[in-house]
């Protein structure tokens, strides 16, 4: 192929002749290569202090969204006034009996008292001692007269149970049952719960399987649910924004103490965490995972691409010193510049290397070119930058420009990551004249034996100029095809979706919003008053989509004279059994043994007799499921008595101690008076009611609201009845908005601000067209392939965005410059292998993103690979049909 007439005039007949001023610097470097490397190296070294001394990250994620925002500004004044809600840790434990959970949750609150120094604040919204009195007067009267009629029924078992509290008083008072039973005054059926229940355990008991056993369970009409046997702990810990995991001390803590008190599955407990503190330690946790295989494997698909561009080690290690060294001094002037790192701005780091890798490429494969048409190295390198400088230029002034529109914005994590990565294109230019050059120099990677270029493509070039008008219509239908699809394009406001959902944070955080009365996703509002706030309240209880409305006022119980003179009844009833005047001793184990082998006996007799065996010789009827309870506790108990007497103690361990803590709550339960606004403890009291009067109001959705369109129609449903709400729903919403807001923002001004440079550039309205016409097109198809691919935009990968404009403008700014200056047969030319090589750099260390654990940044992999297949089409099969012949070439100055 004749050399361009651009290539021709860059070949000096004497040193710099005829260089324009890229090739002049290019020249110069190449001169005083060693200059240039040591000067690089004291900025390097300047900003390698300054990432050293003065690295700071922040991991706040609400301060990656402008405070200016009204929805913002109405979490802050909730927030200032009730601060203790704002960044917390929920510790959820859960039991597997009513009674383990909550001296499990008693427990581990008492110790984390202890570790003043590491929390804010810590709060049982479910227990305690108002709770343990008062529960039972905040339920409906119906269930408040349930739960006390099963405590009087209990009153056979409970009685000889409060008086021997042991083995013993057990065995005495299933026997005492078993003595009614006799006298006809019950069936064996009435107790056959107990005897499943207590069977079961005692059996596990002796062959050392976990044993759990709950006297709750047995006195109530239903089986418990998660209501009974979930706990929770309120914690606020003391954050340090310094660290990548800000919670991580408080949350070891956490853990720490719960191992230290053997709340673990083996002894009926589990405990988690969830919240906002652990589910964004967990997200950089996540993050973080694999992250040194996956940047391995990028580094080494780089280095591959790298080297099939340009197919020599040493032109791969300058290209490699140089990104490197870029990279550093766009991270120190990132931190000089803002000051720190957001958890959006450190893309900054795969931007610069997809991106200012580029402007290598461009240079060490056009200089490749140019090796076979110069005698010597420097003179190749300054016909380079002589050829490229131009269009390198215009493309990192373009990029430069679409990265900093991002300034204005609402949206500052992206706001801070274009103010970093639009100085880092900057850099990546001049560091791809100057010290690439020089160390390239240095290196002295071997000349040329043959066309750089893909010659195989140039019958493929002209096919398409050939039928361009196919193309054309070609294209015409995709574009058509893609604006049908793009109004079904969905942006996922669900952060929670973005989460790896195996971390213990967002699996305990799903399971919550299973519970309409434990979901996260609630909508509150501030209101001048609690007056106020309970008028409030009862606007939003009466809409379809809340399932309840809390205020202060609705733990003062309703109906509290009907409500006590039920509970005092019970109480007069239940007085005498539960605080007997005398108690028994312990028992030895050979009392315990004997009366464990009297029940049984007991129990077999009765048995026989309620299957009809003892007035039935001659028939032998089917055995009750209530007899077969019998014999199958009967024979636990003689394992039981037949067992060593550490395996008895185990025994007692599992039977008794849930059934002392279920005496204490009753006990305390019936002592219930009347409750006030001023028998309501200060921590609750603060929860609900700010210290200048204003009180809180907290919605809670219907069950199953968890999908995006349903959390959308409860919180707009609250919001058009208080439109000062806040909350998760009406949040992620508003979030959702101002993101895709803010990306439309530094569109409109990125394309705005790119098309006048180019204008004031190229001159000419057709090439401006034809260098941001095809990446419009690109974008649009990329859109579509969402649609169809059910691949909706998100918080994570519209970041990759950015990065398809950057790539797309340089790219076809690359092809139309050589256009103007008259080269022709661009698919086969050097400047297509720059181009695919270097887009196949980016893919490759893109596209490992796919393979991440972590949904957001595989959803991120997932778009850039995609924009990039749209880029490379359309640079390959639109953009020559598009420029045709090679335009005359203008003149100097033009």
């Amino acid at each position: 192929m004749p050399a361009p007439p651009e290539r021709a005039a860059a070949s000096p007949t004497g040193p710099g002749t005829g260089l324009n001023a890229a090739g002049r610097l290019v020249l110069a470097c190449c001169r005083r290569p060693w200059l240039v490397v040591f000067a690089s190296l004291i900025l390097c070294a300047a900003a390698l202090f300054q990432v050293t001394h003065h690295f700071a990250m922040t991991t706040d994620i609400d301060a990656l969204i402008s405070p200016k925002l009204p929805y913002r500004q109405r979490q802050i004044a909730l927030d200032a006034v009730f601060p203790q809600n704002r960044n917390t840790t929920v510790v959820v434990v859960d039991g597997a009996t009513p009674e383990i959970a909550e001296t499990a949750a008693a427990r581990l609150f008492e110790r984390l008292q202890a570790r003043g120094a590491l929390f804010r604040s810590l709060r049982r919204p479910d227990g305690g001692p108002f709770f343990d009195r008062y529960g039972l007067m905040l339920l409906p009267l119906d269930e408040v007269q349930r739960n006390t009629e099963q405590l009087i029924a209990a009153q056979p078992f409970l009685g000889p149970l409060a008086a021997d509290p042991s083995l013993r008083g057990v065995t005495g008072a299933i026997s005492t049952v078993l003595t009614g039973v006799e006298r006809g005054q019950a069936s064996l059926d009435d107790i056959r719960r107990p005897l499943e229940s207590l069977g079961e355990t005692l059996q596990a008991v002796s062959m050392a399987h976990p044993a759990f056993f709950s006297w709750r369970a047995l006195f109530s009409s239903t089986p418990p649910g998660p209501r009974e046997t979930r706990r929770f702990i309120l914690v606020q810990p003391v954050l340090d924004y310094n660290s990548l995991a800000p919670g991580a001390a408080a949350d070891a803590a956490i853990r720490e103490d719960a191992a230290a008190l053997s709340l673990d599955p083996s002894h009926g407990v589990t405990v988690r965490l969830t919240g906002a503190v652990p589910l964004a330690d967990e997200e950089v946790g996540t993050l973080a995972e694999g992250a040194s295989l996956m940047g391995l494997s990028m580094l080494g698909c780089l280095v591959l691409m790298l080297w099939l561009a340009v197919r020599s080690w040493r032109t791969v290690l300058a290209i490699l010193a140089t990104t490197v060294l870029g990279l550093v001094l766009t991270a120190g002037l990132g931190l000089l510049t803002i000051g720190r790192f957001n958890l959006i701005s450190v893309a900054f780091i795969p931007l610069f290397v997809g991106l200012g890798v580029d402007f290598a490429i461009q240079l060490a494969v056009r200089a490749r070119a140019e090796r076979r048409l110069h005698p010597t190295l420097p003179a190749a390198l300054a016909a380079a930058g002589n050829g490229v400088g131009g269009a390198l230029a215009l493309a990192a002034a373009a990029i430069a420009v679409g990265f900093f529109a991002f300034l204005p914005t609402s949206y500052i994590g992206v706001s801070e990551l274009g103010t970093i990565a639009g100085a880092g294109m900057v850099i990546a230019f001049a560091l791809s004249l100057t010290l690439l050059p020089a160390l390239l120099t240095i290196l002295r990677p071997p000349g040329e034996a043959e066309e750089v270029g893909f010659r195989s493509l140039a019958p493929v070039d002209r096919r398409l100029v050939r039928h361009r008008r196919a193309v054309f219509a070609g294209t015409a239908v995709l574009t058509v095809l893609a604006l049908a699809l793009l109004p079904r394009l969905s942006f996922d406001f669900n952060p929670l979706h973005l989460r790896d959902e195996r971390t213990e944070s967002v699996s305990t955080l799903a399971d919550l919003t299973s519970d309409p009365d434990r979901s996260p996703y609630t909508v509150e509002a501030l209101e001048p008053s609690l007056a106020e706030a309970e008028a409030a309240a009862r606007k939003v209880s009466a809409l379809p989509e809340v399932a309840q409305a809390v205020t202060l006022a609705s733990f003062i119980p309703t109906d509290q004279d009907a409500k006590l003179a039920v509970i005092r009844d019970a109480a007069d009833l239940l007085s005498l059994t539960l605080d007997p005047v005398t108690t028994r001793p312990a028992p030895t184990d050979a009392e315990t043994i004997a009366a464990l082998r009297g029940l049984a006996a007991k129990l077999r007799d009765v048995a026989a007799r309620g299957a009809g065996l003892a007035t039935t010789p001659i028939a032998t009827p089917a055995p009750t499921p209530a007899s077969e309870a019998a014999r199958h506790l009967a024979t636990a108990l003689e394992s039981l008595a037949a067992a060593s007497p550490a395996t008895r103690a185990a025994a007692s361990d599992a039977v008794i101690a849930p059934l002392e803590t279920l005496l204490t709550q009753i006990r305390t339960t019936l002592t219930a008076g009347p409750v006030t606004r001023d028998t309501l403890p200060a921590t609750l009291v603060q929860d609900w009611v700010g210290p200048d009067g204003r009180a809180r109001m907290q919605a809670f959705p219907r069950a199953g609201t968890v999908s995006n369109e349903a959390l959308a129609r409860f919180g707009n449903a609250v919001q058009a009845v208080l439109p000062e709400a806040v909350g998760p729903p009406i949040s992620l919403r508003d979030a959702g908005e101002a993101i895709t807001g803010a990306f439309l923002q530094a569109g409109v001004l990125s394309a705005l601000a790119i098309t006048v440079l180019l204008a004031f550039v190229l001159r000419r309205v057709r090439d401006v067209a034809l260098a941001v016409g095809p990446v419009i097109l690109a974008g649009l198809l990329t859109l579509a392939s969402c649609v169809v691919l059910g691949e909706p935009l998100n918080f994570a990968n519209i970041i990759a965005l950015p990065l398809l404009f950057g790539i797309g403008v340089a790219f076809n700014i690359y092809f139309v410059m050589a256009w103007r200056h008259g080269e022709h047969g661009l698919l086969a030319s050097p400047l297509t292998r720059a181009i695919v090589f270097s887009a196949l750099a980016t893919a490759t260390g893109f596209g490992s993103l796919w393979l991440s654990s972590h949904p957001g940044t595989a959803s991120m992999g997932r778009l850039l690979m995609l924009s990039l297949f749209w880029v490379l089409a359309v640079i390959l099969v639109l953009q020559p049909a598009l420029l045709g012949r090679p335009a005359a070439p203008r003149a100097p100055g033009h």
